[in-house]
C-alpha cells in the first residue's frame, strides 16, 4: 500500500511539469530506385610486341606517304556511279607517287640484281672482276684490307641486326594471328553482353515503375493505417496527457476511496469494541457493588479508567468520504476508456471515409502503370536481338579458324626460310671475317697464303653468291608486303585512329542504301563520327542515337492528368470523425468538489495507536484485578460472575489485538503519504482539467483542418512518388539506358587486333626485310673486294720493294 501511494504521488509530479513530445514521421511511400545494372567495362589489350619497330615503320611510311587521306577519290570510286576516269587514274597516282617510287626503286633492284649477278658471274668465269688471281703489292695493302674488313664486319651488323628484327617480327606476328582470333571472339562476347543487357536495362525500369505503382496502390489500400497514424500522432500530444492524468486522477480516487473504506472500517471496529466494553464495565460495577462482594471497593476506583476511544475524531473525513463517492459515481473510467478507444478506433474510421475513393484512385494508378510501361513499346529492342543472333552466329562458326591456322603456318614456314636465308648470307660473312684474319700472315705471299684464309675469303664469297641468288627474290616479297602493308596503314589504319574513314562511310551513297539518320527515322544529321565520339564518353543510346526526334518520351510520362484525378479523389472524401466529449460537466464539478474538500482534510486528527494503546493496556490489568478478588470471594455467585467479566476483558483486548490494531498501524503508517497526497490533489485535478480542456478544444476547433492538413499530407507524399517516378524514369531512360562505351570499345579493340597486332607486324617483317636488302649492296661489293685479301692468289706480284730502276733514254730518230 505504501509503495502504490508513493508511485502515485510521483507520476502526479511528473505530470505536473512534464508533457510528451509530438512524435514525425517521414512519408512512408518514399522509394529509392536502384541504378541500373551496367555491363563491365573491359580494357583494350594493347599489343605487347610491336612498339620496338611501329615507330621507325610509322615515321617511313609518313616520309613515303605524306598526302591526307584521300576522301574525294573513294568517294569518286565508291558512290555509284563510279566514275573511274584518266583523271581519277591520274589523282590515285599522285596520291600513291611515294609508294610508286619505292615500287620503281624495288623493280629496278629486282632487274638489276639477277643481271649484275650474271654479269658478275660470267665476269669471274672469264677471269675478270676478282677472277683474276693475281694481286698486286703496295704500300697501301694492309691499310685497305683493314679498312675493307671493317666496313664489310660494320655492314654485317646491319644485316644481323635487321635479321634478327625480321626473326622477332615474324615470331610476334605468329603470336598476334594466333590470339587474333580468340580477343575477337571476347570482343563479340563483350559486345554480345552489352547488346544483351540492354533490354534487361529496360526491363528494370519498367519493373521498378510496377513496383513503385504498387507500392503507391498499397499506400492507397492502407490508408486508413497510415493516415489514422498520422492523424493520431497530430493528436496524441494534447489527448494522451489529458487521458493519462485523467487516469491517475482516477487511481488517486481509488486509492482515496480505499484508505476512507479502511479508516470507516476501522472505525467501527473501534465503535463495536466501545460498545462491548462499556457493558461489560457496567456489569462490572454492579458486581462490585453487591453487599455479598468482598473488598470490591478498591477496583470501583480503577474501573473508571477504562476507555477506548477517547481522543479518537473520524467525523471530519465524512464529507470526503462523500466527495470522492459522488466523483466515482461519474464513472471516470468509462470515460478514460471512451477516449482512448476514440483515439485507437481513427484509422477504423479512416479506411471507412475513404473507402469509395480509394476504388476509384485503384483504376487511376492501373492506368498510369500502363501508361508509363508503354514507354518502351517504341524502343527498336527487335533490332538489338537481331544483331545479337547475328554475333552468335559469328561466334558460332569457327570454321574460318582452320583457314586462318593453315595460312598462318604456310606463312610461318616461308617467314622462317626467309630469315634462315638472309641469316645463312650474314653466317658466311661472318665466317670469312673470322677465318680470313685467323689464316692471314700479311708477309706471306699471295701465291702461298693459308688454306685458313683462302676458306675465309671462299666464304665471303659464297655470300657474295647468295646474295645475287636470292636479293631479288626477297625484294618481290618486300614489295608485296609493303604495298599491301603501307597501304593498310594509310589508307585503313591512318585515317580510322583520326576518324576520317567514319567520315567516308558517313558520306551518303558510299554505302548503298546505309544512310543512319534516315534509317532511325531521324532529322539530325547523324554520323557515324558524332556515334563514335559520344560512345567515347560513354553516353546513353538516348543521346547518342537522339532518340528524342522518334520518341516523345514526355507524352508518356506526363501522368500528371491522372495524378491530378488521384488527388482531387482523395481531397474530395469525407473523413469526419465522431465528437467526443472527454469529462462531462458533472464530472468536472465532482472533480473541482472533490479537491476543494480534500484539500481542507485535516490529517493530524487521526492519532490512534497513541490514545489507544493505553487504554488497551489497562484492560489486561483490570482483569487480573478482578480474576485475583474473585479468589477471594466466599460468595459463588459473586466469584463466577467477577471471573466471567474479567475473561471478558480479555476477550475484548484479545479481539483489538487480532483485529483493530493491525488496522490501526496501518493507517497511522498511511497516514503521512495521505496528507502529503491530499495537499496535491488541489494541483492536481487543476492540471487535469486544463489538460482535459485543452485536449477538448484540440478535438473541437482543430480536428478538421488536421484532418484536411494530414490528408493533404499524405496525398503530397503519394504525388511525390510519381514525381519521382517520372524524374527517375526520364533521368534513366535518357541517361543511363544502353551506355554505349562498350561500343567505342569495340571499336578500339578491333582496331587494336587489326593495325596494332597484324598490321604493325606485317610492316616490321617486311622493313626489316628490305632492311637487309638495302645492305646486302654494299655487303656485296665489300665482300668481293675483301676476299681477294685472303684467297690464295695463283700469279705472283714480281717486283722489288726496294729496288729503284731507273728509265733507260729512248734514242729519238730522225725522220732522214
Amino acid at each position: 500500500m505504501r509503495t502504490s501511494m508513493r508511485l502515485i504521488i510521483g507520476v502526479v509530479n511528473l505530470l505536473l511539469f512534464l508533457l510528451p513530445c509530438i512524435s514525425t514521421q517521414h512519408c512512408p511511400a518514399k522509394i529509392s530506385p536502384p541504378d541500373l545494372d551496367s555491363p563491365e567495362s573491359w580494357p583494350v589489350q594493347k599489343p605487347l610486341h610491336t612498339g620496338f619497330m611501329s615507330s621507325i615503320v610509322h615515321s617511313f611510311l609518313s616520309s613515303v606517304q605524306p598526302n591526307h587521306f584521300p576522301k574525294g577519290l573513294f568517294i569518286k570510286v565508291l558512290k555509284p556511279p563510279a566514275t573511274i576516269d584518266t583523271a581519277t587514274i591520274k589523282e590515285f597516282l599522285h596520291y600513291e607517287l611515294g609508294f610508286l617510287v619505292c615500287v620503281a626503286i624495288g623493280i629496278l633492284y629486282i632487274i638489276l640484281m639477277p643481271l649484275i649477278g650474271m654479269c658478275f658471274a660470267c665476269c669471274r668465269c672469264c677471269g675478270n672482276c676478282g677472277g683474276h688471281m693475281y694481286q698486286e703489292k703496295t704500300n697501301s695493302i694492309n691499310c685497305r684490307r683493314r679498312s675493307f674488313y671493317w666496313a664489310t664486319f660494320l655492314i654485317t651488323i646491319l644485316i644481323l641486326a635487321g635479321n634478327i628484327c625480321m626473326f622477332l617480327s615474324n615470331t610476334y606476328t605468329h603470336e598476334n594471328v594466333r590470339s587474333a582470333p580468340g580477343e575477337f571472339n571476347n570482343t563479340l562476347e563483350n559486345l554480345q553482353s552489352y547488346i544483351t543487357i540492354i533490354p534487361e536495362q529496360v526491363d528494370e525500369v519498367v519493373n521498378e515503375t510496377v513496383v513503385v505503382v504498387d507500392n503507391v496502390t498499397n499506400n492507397i489500400k492502407g490508408i486508413g493505417l497510415l493516415l489514422g497514424r498520422e492523424i493520431q500522432r497530430g493528436i496524441e500530444g494534447s489527448i494522451n496527457p489529458a487521458l493519462d492524468s485523467a487516469g491517475v486522477m482516477a487511481q488517486v480516487l481509488q486509492n482515496t476511496s480505499l484508505f476512507l473504506s479502511t479508516l470507516n472500517a476501522t472505525q467501527k471496529e473501534l465503535d463495536l469494541l466501545q460498545t462491548n466494553l462499556t457493558g461489560v464495565k457496567t456489569r462490572i460495577n454492579k458486581t462490585l457493588h453487591y453487599p455479598e462482594c468482598m473488598n470490591c471497593i478498591v477496583l470501583q476506583t480503577e474501573l473508571g479508567k477504562l476507555s477506548l476511544a477517547s481522543g479518537l475524531n473520524f467525523s471530519s473525513f465524512n464529507k470526503l468520504h462523500s466527495a470522492v463517492d459522488q466523483v466515482q459515481k461519474t464513472d471516470l473510467n468509462a470515460q478514460i476508456q471512451k477516449g482512448k478507444n476514440f483515439f485507437e478506433n481513427i484509422p477504423a474510421n479512416v479506411t471507412e471515409a475513404t473507402r469509395d475513393s480509394v476504388q476509384k484512385v485503384q483504376q487511376d494508378l492501373q492506368t498510369i502503370k500502363s501508361q508509363v510501361t508503354e514507354v518502351t513499346s517504341d524502343i527498336p529492342l527487335d533490332q538489338l536481338t537481331t544483331i545479337s543472333d547475328t554475333l552468335s552466329t559469328v561466334q558460332e562458326n569457327q570454321n574460318y579458324r582452320s583457314w586462318i591456322d593453315l595460312a598462318e603456318k604456310l606463312r610461318w614456314n616461308i617467314a622462317v626460310v626467309l630469315c634462315c636465308l638472309i641469316l645463312l648470307v650474314v653466317v658466311c660473312n661472318l665466317l670469312g671475317l673470322m677465318l680470313g684474319p685467323a689464316g692471314l700472315v700479311p708477309k706471306d705471299d699471295p701465291t702461298n697464303r693459308s688454306s685458313t684464309a683462302n676458306c675465309g675469303g671462299l666464304f665471303l664469297m659464297t655470300g657474295v653468291g647468295f646474295s645475287f641468288l636470292f636479293s631479288w627474290i626477297f625484294m618481290i616479297v618486300v614489295l608485296i608486303l609493303f604495298l599491301i602493308g603501307g597501304n593498310m596503314y594509310t589508307l585503313i589504319c591512318v585515317p580510322w585512329n583520326n576518324q576520317q574513314l567514319f567520315e567516308l562511310i558517313d558520306t551518303p551513297g558510299v554505302i548503298p542504301g546505309f544512310q543512319l539518320s534516315q534509317s532511325l527515322g531521324l532529322k539530325t544529321n547523324l554520323t557515324i563520327s558524332d556515334v563514335y565520339m559520344d560512345c567515347q564518353m560513354n553516353k546513353s543510346l538516348w543521346n547518342t542515337l537522339h532518340l528524342e526526334e522518334i520518341i516523345d518520351l514526355n507524352n508518356y510520362l506526363n501522368v500528371s492528368k491522372y495524378t491530378g484525378q488521384v488527388q482531387k479523389a482523395l481531397e474530395s472524401s469525407n473523413i469526419t470523425l465522431p465528437s467526443i466529449v472527454l469529462l462531462d460537466s458533472e464530472t468536472k464539478k465532482q472533480l473541482s468538489s472533490f479537491s476543494a474538500i480534500a484539500s481542507s482534510v485535516n490529517i493530524s486528527s487521526i492519532k490512534m495507536q497513541k490514545v489507544i494503546t493505553p487504554s488497551i493496556i489497562g484492560l489486561g490489568y483490570i482483569a487480573d484485578k478482578l480474576e485475583a478478588l474473585a479468589n477471594n470471594q466466599t460468595n459463588a455467585t459473586v466469584k463466577a460472575e467477577l471471573q466471567n467479566e474479567a475473561k471478558d476483558l480479555r476477550f475484548i483486548q484479545t479481539q483489538f489485538n487480532a483485529t483493530v490494531n493491525p488496522q490501526l498501524m496501518e493507517l497511522d503508517s498511511q497516514t503521512e503519504h495521505f496528507g502529503h497526497l491530499m495537499s496535491l490533489i488541489n494541483g492536481t485535478v487543476q492540471n487535469v482539467l486544463r489538460l482535459v480542456g485543452s485536449a477538448q478544444g484540440v478535438l473541437n476547433n482543430n480536428m478538421t483542418q488536421m484532418v484536411k492538413s494530414k490528408l493533404t499530407e499524405f496525398i503530397d507524399c503519394q504525388i511525390g512518388v510519381f514525381t519521382e517516378l517520372v524524374d527517375w524514369t526520364n533521368q534513366t531512360i535518357t541517361e543511363q539506358v544502353g551506355r554505349c562505351g562498350p561500343v567505342a570499345v569495340t571499336v578500339n579493340s578491333v582496331e587494336n587486333i587489326l593495325c596494332s597486332q597484324l598490321v604493325d607486324s606485317l610492316n616490321a617483317f617486311w622493313f626489316s626485310l628490305g632492311w637487309c636488302m638495302v645492305f646486302l649492296i654494299p655487303s656485296i661489293i665489300f665482300s668481293v673486294k675483301l676476299a681477294k685479301f685472303y684467297r690464295r692468289m695463283k700469279h705472283k706480284d714480281e717486283y722489288l720493294d726496294n729496288l729503284m730502276l731507273t728509265p733507260i733514254p729512248r734514242v729519238n730518230l730522225k725522220p732522214y
